[in-house]
């Protein structure tokens, strides 16, 4: 088996944050326990606080999950950089969802941080950038 050159490993670390991001809007919120980080960190819109380990990390995309529904989600403009055994991705998502009976627009830059560890990418750090709502 020959080594993974630099290509590949970028688009190995952008493979695992697209199913990511599958994941969760399948609503398969536990599955992403496997690719995050135990010590994960996120950080909130405008540096407000910060979210530290999995169980709190996820305890977001649960109640999102679960009290609302996604109508559309575009995700564009990923960017990659890959220093050492650290990827930096950046992408653009427009999304339309529903909470309470009500509709919203959701805009912003998400940025992860993703771990190579022993040739899986892990999500170690999270910031959403940004971040604009709106009704819909």
């Amino acid at each position: 088996m020959r080594p993974m050159d630099t290509n590949d490993r970028r688009d190995a670390a952008l493979q695992a944050l697209v199913r990511i991001n599958r994941i969760w809007l399948d609503g398969d919120v536990e599955a992403l326990t496997a690719i995050v980080d135990a010590n994960i960190v996120m950080v909130l819109p405008g540096f407000a606080a910060r979210i530290r380990g999995c169980d709190e990390f996820l305890a977001g995309f649960r109640d999102f999950c679960a009290n609302a529904q996604v109508h559309d989600f575009h995700d564009h403009s990923y960017e990659t950089d890959l220093i050492g055994d650290t990827a930096v991705i950046t992408f653009q998502y427009d999304m339309i969802y529903e909470r309470s009976g009500e509709r919203y627009r959701a805009t912003g830059r998400d940025l992860w941080v993703l771990a190579d560890r022993k040739s899986n990418w892990i999500a170690v750090w999270r910031a959403l950038l940004d971040l604009q709502e709106r009704p819909a």
